[in-house]
């Protein structure tokens, strides 16, 4: 599996952890700190793929 592959599957799990934490009802600070940990794996795609 390529390191491209593994961020992706990285990303579609953070995405569902973060989906799944709203939908739960966890705290403001939890869903926001899930949320940077994407934002960071998706940073970290895009230098991979340019």
């Amino acid at each position: 599996m390529s390191n491209r592959d593994i961020l992706k599957k990285q990303i579609e799990e953070k995405r569902e952890m973060m989906y799944h934490a709203y939908l739960n009802g966890s705290n403001y600070n939890n869903v926001v700190k899930i949320s940077q940990e994407l934002d960071a794996l998706l940073n970290r795609l895009n230098r991979v793929i340019l």
